[in-house]
């Protein structure tokens, strides 16, 4: 994570729950238009839910921006979840960034493989991903998923 001066990428911390996961729920909201929160209850303890894995906090001039987690999936494999940049924030680096953190995380911590997945039809987020060198693996249920090989 390489610092800058008007942003920080840090760890999920306990006292960031109520923050983050109002983001990434009004992310939810305005993509999709309505919200069912019984939807995502990896939300309610995201401490619990990332144990495993990392969960990044994206903070400017105190106000959350950005979040970004991965979890392990299988030996050596882990998927990236919730990627949520504030609407404000947006087409300025900040998803980039978070996702290239969350990348460096994992190779780090001796994950072999990143995958993903995204709505289909949302094709900012088809090309975000390809554009960080993401391979379409596959498309399922309106899903296009994604993956990346860390060991070449």
């Amino acid at each position: 994570m390489h610092p800058t001066p008007d942003i920080e990428i840090l760890l999920f911390r306990p006292e960031d729950q109520a923050a983050a996961r109002a983001l990434i729920l009004a992310g939810l909201a305005e993509r999709w238009g309505a919200l069912d929160e019984s939807r995502n209850p990896d939300l309610r303890d995201i401490g619990a839910t990332f144990d495993a894995g990392t969960f990044l906090c994206v903070w400017r001039a105190g106000v959350l921006i950005g979040t970004g987690g991965w979890v392990p999936r299988a030996d050596g494999v882990v998927e990236i979840v919730r990627m949520s940049v504030a609407r404000e924030a947006r087409r300025s680096g900040i998803g980039r960034r978070i996702a290239l953190a969350l990348i460096a995380a994992a190779r780090q911590r001796g994950a072999r493989r990143v995958v993903l997945e995204t709505t289909s039809t949302w094709a900012d987020a088809v090309a975000f991903y390809t554009g960080l060198g993401f391979t379409e693996t596959h498309r399922q249920d309106g899903d296009t998923y994604f993956g990346l090989d860390l060991v070449r």
